[in-house]
């Protein structure tokens, strides 16, 4: 059989989510003869597929898992595969794809073929990374550098490309991306201006199998920057030194036996210094938590290295007001401060939105527990809590976590978060806490699209409970 014409040929898109869309949009508008390829099928999938034909995108709802004899009747006619991060790197089904040799790409190094060009700042880690994101690109609007913010931080880098493509990408100054280790496998060309490594810990295990393979996809991100940036106050990225590339440390604390002094650090007093040039007072940033302190270093080292003054820098860093769903401050509601932390979708995030807020608290947990050493976060939750009420799919076996670690306050579990909420504010009572802290430690997929939906959600709740307890104020 003879090869198809270039017109012709076929670009699969793996994933009807954001990234999938995106990515086949971007494809459409170049021109490209487009399918997208979903193996799930429900209503909402439904009347967004019936959207994108109507956009003239071809797309199949299949219904089931993926498999080889899914890519069968296109074989003779593909280009390219597009895979979403959602989907497994090592499926079975791309992997027989790779080794008939056909061409396949993450969504994001689709996007940085037409990217490359423009500087970039690549941020990843365990932990972290959305926050030094979000803070990095405010600090660069701030100061009147176009920048844009995408990947795993909620937007598809491949909608910048689409977005910019028609004014020829001109005054782009820099790219923002946040990348996970999902992204970074499947997008190997990818090769940021400066790179960012937030912290390490073990996550992610159930697709990457071992913390050698987590670790070494993040480290070939890091690898691939012009400039490195590393947190020396990660125990875990400090004992590796050796191991990874030449960059530029920050952290908070000048002593370890990992390290030697970091170039960004902050004194006793609490000013941050450049080597042994003093920058700025920390007291300008605004949000909670010794973690914030360690983004704040990260950020201000980057912002150094593209150019950006240190009182500038301050000017930025102060006006910075947090992100949505990571130690979100919600409200005082009969002296008792709600705090929605939905972000944190492991025990590491959990255990430092605990340390970030003030003591005794009452802690909503729960959802899908991933890999990963529980103990820490047990005994985080004993020093900071009363009482910890649990929800979602693996309540109980969190619950049991609780109890093999003698943890000696209150345990409940519930069906929902809506119970877990109202049983938080009448454990809060009875314990005179002083805070109620959501603060999941797992992914939110046994009830919820993502991370987003369930913080939403439970915003909704504390406001419901604010109406309720004082019916002649309103507050959106």
């Amino acid at each position: 059989m003879s090869k198809p014409n270039q017109s012709n040929k076929l670009y699969i898109v793996l994933g009807l989510g954001r990234s999938g869309i995106s990515a086949a949009r971007l494809l459409k508008s170049e021109g490209k003869n487009v399918l997208i390829l979903e193996n799930n099928s429900n209503d909402k999938l439904i009347n967004i597929s019936k959207k994108l034909k109507s956009e003239g995108i071809k797309n199949i709802l299949i219904g089931q898992p993926l498999h080889i004899k899914n890519f069968t009747p296109f074989i003779e006619k593909i280009n390219s595969i597009i895979v979403s991060p959602g989907i497994d790197w090592e499926h079975v089904a791309l992997k027989e794809l790779r080794n008939k040799s056909i061409n396949m790409q993450g969504e994001v190094e689709l996007a940085w073929e037409r990217l490359s060009h423009i500087p970039s700042i690549g941020i990843t880690g365990t932990n972290g990374k959305t926050t030094v994101t979000n803070m990095l690109n405010h600090v660069l609007k701030f100061n009147n550098l176009n920048s844009e913010m995408a990947g795993n931080v909620g937007r598809p880098i491949s909608n910048i490309a689409f977005e910019y493509k028609k004014n020829n990408y001109e005054n782009l100054n820099w790219l923002v991306l946040e990348l996970s280790s999902y992204q970074i496998e499947s997008s190997p060309n990818v090769k940021p201006t400066i790179g960012i490594w937030t912290t390490f810990t073990p996550d992610h295990l159930e697709r990457h199998k071992d913390i050698e393979s987590y670790f070494s996809i993040k480290r070939s991100l890091i690898e691939k920057s012009s400039i490195r940036i590393y947190n020396s106050d990660d125990i875990n990225l400090s004992r590796e030194r050796k191991k990874l590339p030449k960059g530029i440390w920050v952290g908070t604390k000048v002593q370890s036996s990992y390290y030697h002094y970091p170039k960004f650090w902050i004194d006793q007093k609490g000013y941050i210094f450049e080597d042994q040039k003093r920058l700025f007072h920390s007291s300008i940033l605004t949000i909670p938590g010794n973690h914030n302190l360690q983004n704040l270093l990260l950020v201000t080292a980057a912002a150094r290295e593209i150019g950006i003054d240190q009182s500038s820098i301050a000017l930025s860093m102060n006006s910075f007001k947090g992100i949505p769903h990571r130690l979100e401050v919600l409200d005082k509601i009969d002296n008792l401060g709600f705090y929605n932390d939905s972000k944190a979708t492991n025990f590491d995030s959990s255990i430092t939105g605990l340390r970030s807020i003030k003591s005794p608290a009452i802690l909503i947990a729960g959802g899908i527990q991933k890999k990963g050493d529980y103990i820490p976060w047990t005994k985080q939750i004993q020093q900071s809590t009363k009482g910890v009420v649990l929800f979602g799919l693996n309540a109980k076996s969190l619950r049991e976590a609780l109890l093999i670690s003698s943890y000696q306050g209150v345990i409940i579990v519930t069906q929902d978060l809506e119970e877990a909420t109202k049983a938080s504010i009448e454990l809060a009572k009875k314990t005179n806490s002083i805070n109620i802290l959501f603060s999941p430690a797992c992914a939110s997929f046994d009830q919820y699209q993502n991370y987003e939906e369930r913080g939403d959600h439970f915003k909704r709740l504390v406001n419901k409970h604010r109406a309720k307890s004082n019916p002649f104020i309103k507050k959106d």
